[in-house]
């Protein structure tokens, strides 16, 4: 499917990032799909920023969610894990969004980079293959 899409990243660990952005890249250009990008602080604002962009006058056939949770020492982690993911979720269902979710929630900066690197697990790009994917369904269903 082509379509236009909006990749939103939480900028946190920019590197990570960079290279989850890399793999969302290739995987839409590689359908044929266009897309924009905007960047947010963390994993909690990739919902918000979704949310606001769904309500604008711009049209999107589907959302690209891209960050990172490394798990700390406090239980911070699991509050943003389970919200970022439930805000997605809600969104998704409630708005009947094509939301495809590539944040990386994992024990440590090594598991990050194994997922985020396009020549490893491309979690980027599997989260854009997604969206797209839900776009297809979206249109074919008449959404």
């Amino acid at each position: 499917m082509s379509g236009h899409f909006l990749i939103v990243e939480a900028r946190f660990y920019a590197d990570i990032a960079e290279a989850q952005l890399a793999g969302a890249k290739a995987a839409l250009s590689a359908s044929g799909a266009s897309f924009e990008h905007v960047s947010v602080p963390g994993a909690l604002e990739i919902p918000v920023a979704i949310a606001m962009a769904a309500a604008s006058q711009q049209q999107f056939d589907g959302y690209v969610a891209l960050g990172c949770v490394i798990r700390g020492e406090t239980s911070h982690y699991e509050t943003v894990c389970a919200e970022s993911a439930r805000g997605l979720m809600d969104l998704a269902l409630a708005e009947n969004l094509a939301i495809g979710n590539g944040i990386l929630t994992v024990e440590n900066e090594a598991q990050a980079w194994e997922r985020a690197d396009a020549a490893q697990k491309d979690k980027g790009g599997d989260a854009a293959r997604a969206a797209l994917a839900l776009a297809t369904l979206r249109q074919r269903f008449g959404i």
